[in-house]
């Protein structure tokens, strides 16, 4: 049954709106109030039942003072003297946050204070990438826009310092749900990478329904790295929609390691040629978790060149989604895309649904696409056996092996650390599991 009241409720607990997204908030619910939560019968929430997150009474979280524990969860994963900036529960978060050494112009900071100080910085750009007519919950996340993260980088502008946004969220009374709203704007010849951090100090329920925005102009590059480690009790929910100009540059590295359902949507439109973009992913999953990918790259453009590369390990009686979609329009002559999704199942009632899709309109194109789905290979665990490693350490070994090649691609040195540091702690205790059985 679906608790579409709750957040109608907690709409008119909103403040009020700036007027520069006054009507987008009021057309935002009154889409969600027609659409409501996705079902199953939808194709592409086949395989993902959202029925305890329709359930549950989430209350709009509420804003709070950085309590002992926030504190110490942001100096743990800071970065060190590059840009952060910090949110609470969706908020940001002034007194914990640090503008960093950034170039004349660039900005990072607050949506809400952008909306308020800059609005004709967000006007071209915000609701124009993540469409929500025809989705429930970016349209729910449209309604509820008040904060998050703003990133401005002006033409030329070159950061050098990996811009950290991290979202650490609590819930220790009940369960509430915050929206926070992302948006990147990287104007022509830009640089920059951008973390998108989402944390959790306790095992509480809540729900993270987030969406980021990303223009790319021409000749801009970015590198937009999202983690996700929230508590394994918690609903993530998150859709990224970049759009990419001539020439510009686009990675997306995903990384969920948390959650009890995990939903991540990330597309791309390749709008002018020459334009580059990859995908990558890593997914953990175990017990009862359930995590899902959406991913869509679309080649509306000649000369455009796309790669992608999602790879999971699910253990227990987990399950996971992956549904990938290359377009080739017609005017997307000479498209090259490569499109792959591997899977290692380290237990029986594990369960994996992958589907990656090519749709091709063009017929002078280079496009390829492949799945995987398997089991730790005997022969390697008897060879690495046969030199006197023992079979607990021998399955760490090969499992962290298939895992490190995304992580090994992280370009933010603390980051790929903590990475590290969370993948051997996760397989120290598959190993250890294995020497009790």
């Amino acid at each position: 049954m679906q608790n579409v009241s709750t957040h109608l409720e907690n709409f008119r607990q909103l403040d009020g709106a700036p007027a520069a997204i006054r009507d987008l908030r009021a057309g935002a619910l009154a889409r969600f109030s027609e659409l409501g939560f996705p079902s199953t019968r939808l194709e592409d929430w086949k395989y993902t039942n959202v029925a305890p997150l329709a359930r549950q009474p989430f209350r709009l979280a509420t804003d709070f003072e950085p309590t002992a524990a926030a504190r110490h969860e942001v100096q743990r994963l800071s970065f060190g003297t590059g840009p952060l900036a910090v949110f609470l529960n969706g908020r940001h978060a002034t007194s914990l946050s640090c503008a960093g050494t950034l170039p004349k112009g660039a900005v990072v900071g607050s949506l809400a204070a952008a909306l308020e100080d800059t609005p004709a910085l967000l006007e071209p750009h915000l609701a124009r990438y993540a469409r929500f007519e025809e989705d429930g919950l970016a349209a729910l996340n449209t309604a509820f826009i008040r904060d998050g993260a703003f990133v401005y980088l002006p033409r030329g502008a070159v950061v050098e310092e990996p811009i950290h946004l991290l979202f650490v969220a609590f819930a220790p009374d009940q369960p509430t749900v915050n929206h926070p709203r992302n948006l990147i704007v990287a104007a022509e010849d830009s640089s920059a990478t951008v973390v998108e951090h989402y944390v959790s100090p306790a095992d509480d329920v809540y729900w993270t329904n987030a969406v980021t925005e990303i223009a790319l102009a021409a000749n801009a590059s970015l590198t937009h790295v999202k983690v996700q480690r929230e508590s394994e009790r918690a609903f993530h929910v998150a859709t990224v929609a970049a759009r990419q100009e001539r020439d510009s540059r686009f990675v997306s590295r995903s990384f969920s390691f948390g959650g009890a359902l995990v939903r991540n949507a990330v597309a791309t439109a390749l709008d002018a040629p020459g334009g580059e973009c990859t995908l990558d992913g890593l997914y953990l999953a175990a017990g009862e978790q359930h995590v899902d990918h959406h991913t869509s790259i679309d080649h509306l453009r000649p000369h455009c060149t796309s790669r992608e590369l999602y790879k999971g390990i699910l253990d227990g009686r987990s399950t996971a989604v992956f549904n990938g979609k290359v377009y080739v329009r017609p005017d997307a002559q000479k498209s090259d895309a490569q499109q792959m999704n591997k899977n290692l199942l380290l237990s029986r009632d594990a369960v994996v649904d992958t589907k990656p899709q090519l749709e091709i309109f063009a017929d002078d194109v280079k496009c390829s696409h492949g799945a995987t789905i398997g089991r730790l290979d005997e022969d390697a665990i008897f060879y690495l056996r046969a030199r006197g490693i023992g079979a607990p350490a021998a399955r760490q070994l090969l499992i962290y092996a298939f895992a490190n090649e995304l992580i090994e691609r992280i370009g933010v040195e603390p980051l790929r650390a903590q990475m590290e540091e969370l993948l051997r702690s996760r397989f120290r205790g598959e190993a250890a599991a294995e020497v009790s059985r």
